[in-house]
């Protein structure tokens, strides 16, 4: 109306879907929604209607929609999104930012030195936002099993939300604490990357995840990874969990038990953990590149542009 070209106008998830809606309307633009996440997945099914219905019509006014990941495609599809709309766009990671042959070993014994892990422990590390979705309580549900096998481990928890204060009631609870380390504050990325390049394994024991870049991370610094693979979750498309070119394990994070599996199935083979962390940094090279993530895209707007 002010008289700029515009060739395509992009909406990330339901905060900008007021624009959208209205630019649809109004504009013979074509209109493209990202979604990252869904009100009914993030709140397990007890979020707000106005989000919802946002997210709604947003989905079935856009000329194209575009996700993260198939499972969450199948979700999207399931609750009524138009299927003929909907692409799979997987996220990426910076392989050169992330590289372990970028930390200077000096630093990487830093960071088990100052949590007091010896060179012969394992080291397991969770990343990311402690909320009910990334089943972090079931990760420290799941240690007392691991460690009656391997007693010389620990799990460090680097992130900050609401469920803080049960994480640490449980591991009290359940007679652990001395063997779970938490930093509930924001860290900084270059601390984030030393600490992948300490640990021996990740673990990411999710119920939602639509894609979930830490597995990435971890796996760009050649760390073999455990990761929630039940319900909407990405991590399955990115890890690989048989074959000659696995790079880490499936399982269910809704159940401890099948978590503590994971976790000792990958720690009981050191020399195979370390060729699974080797194929997951061979795989993002492959796949999962930003400049692969934005090649894909652009190749979608193109469509709509011509």
């Amino acid at each position: 109306k002010q008289g700029y070209k515009f060739d395509i106008v992009c909406v990330h998830d339901w905060l900008s879907s007021i624009a959208g809606l209205i630019i649809k309307n109004e504009t013979k633009i074509p209109v493209v929604f990202h979604v990252h996440s869904t009100e009914w997945g993030r709140s397990g099914g007890q979020g707000s209607e106005v989000v919802s219905h946002l997210e709604s019509a947003t989905a079935q006014a856009a000329d194209r929609i575009i996700t993260v990941s198939h499972a969450m495609k199948d979700d999207l599809t399931r609750h009524g999104w138009p299927q003929q709309k909907i692409s799979v766009v997987w996220n990426g990671v910076d392989p050169i930012r992330y590289d372990p042959k970028n930390c200077e070993p000096e630093d990487v014994k830093k960071v088990r030195e100052k949590y007091d892990i010896p060179d012969d422990w394992k080291m397991l590390l969770f990343l990311g936002r402690l909320t009910w979705v990334k089943g972090v309580k079931n990760l420290i549900q799941a240690m007392p099993t691991v460690l009656r096998d391997y007693p010389q481990t620990k799990l460090v928890i680097l992130g900050k939300g609401e469920e803080e204060k049960d994480i640490e009631e449980t591991a009290s609870r359940l007679g652990i604490k001395d063997k779970i380390i938490y930093r509930f504050e924001f860290v900084p990325e270059d601390e984030r990357i030393l600490h992948y390049a300490a640990a021996d394994l990740c673990i990411f024991p999710s119920t939602y995840e639509p894609f979930g870049i830490v597995s990435l991370e971890a796996m760009a610094m050649a760390k073999p990874v455990v990761v929630g693979a039940h319900g909407v979750v990405g991590f399955r498309e990115q890890v690989v969990s048989s074959g000659p070119d696995q790079n880490g394990i499936h399982v269910n994070g809704e159940d401890p038990a099948d978590i503590a599996w994971g976790i000792k199935e990958t720690l009981k083979d050191p020399q195979r953990a370390k060729t699974w962390g080797e194929n997951g940094r061979k795989r993002v090279l492959q796949y999962f590149t930003w400049e692969k993530t934005a090649e894909q895209t652009l190749e979608i707007y193109q469509t709509l542009i011509q």
